[in-house]
């Protein structure tokens, strides 16, 4: 009742309307290329256009404006323009040179959708409340993608894990470290959503063009500038600065950013008393050289430097229910010391040999330096707490079900050197477009594990499950001490990987109605030699299709259909087992994916809408089987699992408020696995209920006051197993996700709103806005502590607890 009366306190600041609204559009040739830096005015309001010729600008809302179009080599072109209920249309110009008639089209962005492909507006990603927020924090309220964890940037798309999805900046393929355990060692994602100018985003059926992974693709573009401009943020979580500008007569463009990121205001409100000194820093740029019209010149770099130096301190957590409540305490003793250092530089070449041929050269070096050092002792006193409402000593601990210890030790450090090379190729003539590529790839590993832990329980140190003679406590062992877990290994492991693709795409019609398909074909042939130890050479064949057809209906509606054979080589995580044995035999994962779609776009409150629905199914086959540990994935690295993934994923996006997009999203999944034909249980990722609301709003009489609200709920996932264990005997879930963030800021200075005097004149935009996480203060949790009962040798799965609620002030501005 009281989150009900919370919800309905902060109902009346959503309610609110819009005073203007924002126009997009593309403007082309008549050989329908874009044009870049077309002027595009009303008044005093302006913007260009980027090098895809696309364009966005807000306009006053009903009310009648002339908005002009102007380039050099082209004919100025003048349109008289109401923002009324047409305004969700995008509206797209065809310049004529200084001798050619004008002409005027109206276009729908039809091709990306029939590929099955979101766009997601990176106004969005700037406005999306989260703790990281950012271009993960919106795929997360996307349906069919999920994460129980506020503190990482980690995602899982349809029943895979967080190794299955492809990230790509530029084209250039990226990657994360490998150490990292927990979401909170995590700091900043790759992405710099200020230097972001398009996202793109399939959740499954994509195209040959994109890599070998199970899941998904990410693909961002970063911008060119056509500006100069600085903008900085700042919150009591971090800080960003982002230089952009053009030189050398506009043939130089360049956006470099500057992050750091605090997560100690989460830390301390989590159970866990801790002395935490995170710093997280990153640098990155991005610079482009046109030396012709054909040939462009364009760097890519970042640096990241993560420390993370963490003391625990002491832990109280109660769970159990309301009948039968237990409480978990636990003394710590020692600390944890963690640094992750990664560069990361990509040199591209882009030529243009005609109008209809392109060719980009790619050449790229990642380089990341882990070290995981660690010595924490924990004493802990598992109990049962007094119910007894009458009793005096009711919610105290009255009787102590288990008492212990453990110590966990880790030296470990990884080198890894990931370095390729890439030629990609486009031919395109009139609907018909060809699209190939080959790709040369080096990865060199060095990982060293020292790692082990100590596990004492009533003064009887526990021995390892596969001892012979482990009868503890009943008969004490008086042999040497071993260690519960004991890893050392030293691994040099290297991979040489050439891949190649081809892919034909298509536009035209059927009778009347519209349709769009591609086929194509992926190959990957690799080799692994781990210790000296040489795999055979391994070679993978994915073909991939889509359809969409647009009927030539009254109802705006689109149907798809897509899917392949999609296999995933393994990587260095995946050839390593929980022991930390390298199996250089281990093959790829593979996946026939079917997805089914409709996208229906139409007009509600004379508004546009669009209702997205996709099924899936997907068999998977020489599974490599995992367990989760926060954000840490351990694999078997074996293929003798064979898993499944099936579901629906909804969603419902446009203006609930004039000129704001929001959504609503809904997905079901279920995804089992047979491990060793053992039988069907639910893998790690199997969550069976997804919903999502991003909403955005104005406040009506105060329209610069804007609102946004993030919620999500994610039924629970399996809650894993302790160490060595058989999963099948722990398939419990953890429960429910639950989480709900709201935002609100005032715009002193945009687009809409500039000043010619005063001290806001040296502003082209200028807010500030608080911030509020988990409004509800609600209790997730992410994993389990797994606490040993001395008396009946239970093994109890305490819940790992996540953010509780926090309160944020943020500022920013650009000049």
């Amino acid at each position: 009742m009281k989150k009900i009366l919370l919800f309905l306190y902060f109902l009346p600041v959503f309610a609110f309307a819009q005073k203007t609204t924002i126009l997009k559009g593309t403007v082309n040739d008549k050989n329908k290329q874009p044009i870049e830096q077309v002027s595009i005015k009303y008044n005093n309001v302006g913007t260009t256009t980027d090098k895809n010729g696309n364009y966005s600008i807000r306009i006053p809302f009903k009310e009648e404006i002339t908005l002009v179009f102007s380039h050099l080599a082209y004919r100025t072109f003048t349109k008289k323009y109401i923002g009324n209920s047409r305004n969700g249309v995008r509206y797209s110009v065809v310049l004529s040179s200084k001798t050619e008639e004008l002409k005027e089209i109206v276009i729908k962005d039809n091709v990306r959708n029939a590929q099955g492909i979101k766009k997601i507006d990176v106004a969005v990603v700037k406005n999306v409340i989260g703790p990281n927020a950012g271009v993960e924090n919106v795929l997360m309220t996307l349906p069919g993608v999920s994460n129980n964890n506020e503190l990482s940037t980690q995602y899982n798309v349809r029943g895979g894990n967080f190794d299955e999805n492809l990230v790509y900046v530029n084209g250039i393929e990226i990657y994360r470290p490998f150490l990292i355990r927990s979401g909170q060692q995590e700091g900043l994602s790759f992405i710099n959503s200020n230097m972001v100018q398009n996202i793109n985003f399939s959740a499954g059926g994509f195209q040959a063009k994109y890599g070998d992974k199970l899941s998904s693709v990410l693909d961002i573009t970063y911008k060119k500038p056509t500006e100069t401009a600085t903008t900085i943020d700042a919150s009591l979580l971090g800080a960003s600065a982002t230089f952009e500008g053009q030189f050398l007569n506009k043939k130089l463009s360049t956006i470099t950013g500057v992050r750091y990121r605090d997560n100690s205001l989460f830390v301390n409100s989590k159970q866990i008393e801790t002395n935490f000194k995170p710093k997280f820093t990153d640098v990155q740029t991005y610079l482009s050289y046109e030396f012709s019209e054909k040939f462009t010149l364009n760097f890519l770099g970042n640096f990241s430097l993560n420390n993370y130096d963490y003391q625990p301190i002491s832990r109280r957590t109660r769970f159990g229910t309301v009948a039968d409540p237990l409480e978990l305490i636990v003394f710590y003793s020692g600390q944890e010391q963690d640094k992750y250092l990664t560069m990361f530089g990509a040199l591209s070449a882009d030529y243009k040999v005609n109008n209809h041929f392109t060719l980009t050269a790619t050449a790229s070096r990642y380089n990341t330096q882990e070290e995981e050092h660690f010595d924490i002792a924990a004493a802990y006193n598992l109990g049962e707490v007094d119910a007894n409402i009458g009793s005096e000593n009711f919610g105290e601990v009255d009787f102590s079900q288990g008492i212990g210890s453990q110590l966990n030790h880790a030296r470990n450090d990884l080198d890894a050197l990931i370095t390729n090379v890439q030629v990609k190729g486009t031919i395109k003539k009139g609907d018909i477009q060809w699209n190939f590529g080959v790709k040369y790839q080096k990865e060199d590993i060095r990982d060293r594990i020292r790692e082990w832990e100590m596990i004492d329980s009533l003064g009887f140190s526990i021995r390892p499950p596969y001892h012979t003679s482990n009868n503890q406590p009943y008969q004490p062992f008086e042999g040497e001490i071993t260690p519960y877990q004991n890893i050392r290994k030293e691994n040099n492991v290297a991979i040489n990987r050439v891949s190649a693709f081809v892919q034909f795409n298509q536009r035209s019609f059927w009778n009347e109605h519209e349709v769009f398909y591609n086929l194509g074909v992926r190959t990957q042939s690799w080799s692994v030699t781990g210790n000296g130890i040489a795999s055979k050479n391994q070679t993978i064949i994915s073909p991939r299709g889509q359809f969409a057809i647009k009927p030539n209906w009254d109802k705006d509606m689109l149907f798809r259909i897509s899917g392949g054979w999609y296999s995933q080589p393994p990587s260095y995580r995946e050839l390593r087992d929980f022991n930390g044995d390298i199996n250089v035999d281990v093959k790829a994962q593979k996946s026939i994916h079917l997805v089914t779609g409709m996208d229906y776009s139409f007009q509600m409150w004379d508004r546009p809408f669009k209702l997205t629905t996709e099924m899936y199914y997907k068999d998977l086959s020489d599974v490599n089987a995992y367990s989760i540990d926060n954000v840490r994935i351990r694999y078997r690295a074996d293929n003798v699992t064979k898993a499944y993934a099936t579901g629906l994923d909804v969603r419902l996006n446009g203006e609930f408020v004039p000129g704001s997009e929001s959504w609503v999203s809904l997905g079901y999944l279920k995804t089992e696995e047979n491990i060793d034909n053992q039988g069907y249980i639910a893998r790690p990722s199997d969550q069976r209920i997804k919903f999502g609301i991003l909403f955005q709003d104005y406040v009506p009489n105060l329209p610069n006051l804007k609102a946004y609200l993030n919620l999500v709920y994610n039924t629970g996932v399996p809650g894993g197993s302790p160490s060595y264990a058989n999963v099948y005997d722990y398939q419990s879930r953890l429960r429910d996700y639950k989480r709900a963030d709201l935002g609100v800021s005032y715009i002193f200075v945009d687009a809409n709103k500039q000043y010619t005097t005063g001290w806001m004149s040296k502003f082209k935009e200028l807010s500030a806005g608080l911030e509020l996480f988990n409004m509800f203060d609600i209790q997730n949790s992410i994993t389990n502590t797994w606490v040993r009962d001395v008396y009946s040798k239970t093994q109890f799965g305490i819940p790992n607890f996540m953010t509780g609620r926090v309160l944020n002030f943020k500022v920013g501005m650009k000049f």
